[in-house]
C-alpha cells in the first residue's frame, strides 16, 4: 500500500467533513503529497477557514489547502494550477433533510460542485485516476433484499436526485471523454467526528439522557460501515486500475433497524433516555443493504462490527461532546 502512494499527487474535496478528515490524515501518513479542498471563498484565501475536524497536525502536512466553493469554476484554475495525478471528490451537501427546504442549494453543491470537478480533470493532462463519491441513497426503495451496482436509480430524495444526478455526470464524462473515472456507491457510513444522521443523533440523545426520537415505525434499515473501514475502501478502490470507469459499491451486506440501534446506543451508552416515535420523515428509503461483492473482489472487507463500532462511536462522543 505505502509504495503505490508514496509522494502521489492527490487533490481530496471535503477534506475537513467527516470521511474526508479520516481520509486525508490516512492519505498523509501513507507519504502522499496532498491538496485539499475546504468550503470557502476563495477570493479570501485560506485563513477564511476555520477547520472543523481535520487534525492541526495533518493540517501543516499538506501540500496545500484550498478555500473554495466548489460549485464555483473558480475551482477549475485551483485544479488545473495544482496539477494532480489523482483527484478524491468527497465533497458534498450530504445531510438528506436539509436537501427537503434548500433543494437549490443541494443542488448547486453535489451536481454543479461535481461537474466543475469532472471539468477540471477534463483539462488536465496530468490525471490518472478521478474517484467520485456518489451515495447509496441514489437506489432509492430496494428492488431486492442487496443491492448491487446494476440496480435501477430511483432516487427519493431532492439529496438523493442530486447524487444520482452527479453520478450520472460521471457516467458521462466516462462514455463522452474516456476519463478514467471511479464511481463509488458508500452505504451509511459512521464513527467519531460524524455530527448527522441517526447515529450520532441517538448518541447525542442517550449521553443527555434526552428522549431518543424515531420517525416512523423504527423498522427501516440501514447497512453501516465504521469510517475506518470506509477509508480502506477508498484507498482500494483508489489504487485498483481494474477500478477505472466502474461503479462500485461498499458496504458490510447487513442492515440494522433504527429500533435496534435505538436500543443498543441506550444500552452501551447505559442512558436514561427513553425511546419514543414520531412522524414518519419524508422520502425515507425503507431498507438499504449492499451488495459488496465487487469490492470484496478487490480484497476488501469490514474489520469493525456494529457493535464493537458504536462503542468506539459512544466512547469518542463522551470525550468530545459533553
Amino acid at each position: 500500500m505505502n509504495g503505490f502512494w508514496k509522494n502521489k499527487k492527490i487533490l481530496l474535496t471535503g477534506a475537513d467533513g467527516f470521511v474526508g478528515s479520516h481520509l486525508a490524515e490516512k492519505l498523509i501518513d501513507l507519504g502522499v503529497k496532498l491538496s485539499i479542498v475546504v468550503r470557502g471563498t476563495s477570493n479570501h484565501g485560506t485563513s477564511s477557514y476555520h477547520f472543523k475536524n481535520l487534525n492541526n497536525k495533518y493540517i501543516k502536512k499538506c501540500k496545500k489547502i484550498i478555500c473554495c466553493d466548489i460549485s464555483s469554476t473558480d475551482i477549475i484554475r485551483h485544479i488545473l494550477k495544482d496539477k494532480p495525478s489523482i483527484i478524491m471528490h468527497l465533497a458534498a451537501n450530504a445531510y438528506v433533510p436539509y436537501s427537503f427546504e434548500h433543494p437549490l442549494e443541494v443542488n448547486e453543491a453535489n451536481v454543479i460542485g461535481t461537474l466543475n470537478i469532472l471539468e477540471a480533470a477534463r483539462q488536465l493532462k496530468s490525471i490518472d485516476r478521478i474517484v467520485c463519491t456518489s451515495s447509496s441513497e441514489v437506489y432509492g426503495t430496494a428492488l431486492t433484499k442487496k443491492i448491487d451496482e446494476t440496480h435501477p436509480l430511483n432516487p427519493t430524495s431532492p439529496y438523493a436526485a442530486s447524487k444520482a444526478a452527479a453520478d450520472r455526470y460521471c457516467y458521462s464524462y466516462i462514455q463522452t471523454y474516456n476519463l478514467p473515472i471511479t464511481i463509488i456507491r458508500p452505504f451509511n457510513t459512521y464513527g467519531p467526528r460524524h455530527t448527522y444522521d441517526v447515529i450520532p443523533k441517538f448518541i447525542k440523545m442517550a449521553i443527555n439522557n434526552k428522549d431518543i426520537t424515531i420517525h416512523g415505525d423504527g423498522k427501516q434499515s440501514r447497512d453501516l460501515t465504521y469510517v475506518s473501514d470506509a477509508v480502506e475502501a477508498f484507498l482500494l478502490v483508489s489504487k485498483n486500475k481494474n477500478c477505472k470507469q466502474k461503479v462500485i459499491n461498499f458496504g458490510t451486506g447487513k442492515d440494522y433497524s433504527i429500533n435496534f440501534l435505538a436500543k443498543e446506543i441506550k444500552k452501551i451508552s447505559k442512558s436514561k433516555s427513553k425511546i419514543v416515535k414520531i412522524e414518519k420523515r419524508k422520502a425515507e428509503v425503507q431498507r438499504l443493504t449492499c451488495n459488496a461483492n465487487k469490492c470484496k473482489r478487490l480484497g476488501w472487507k469490514h474489520k469493525i462490527g456494529i457493535k464493537e463500532g458504536l462503542k468506539l462511536n459512544i466512547e469518542w462522543a463522551k470525550k468530545n461532546w459533553i
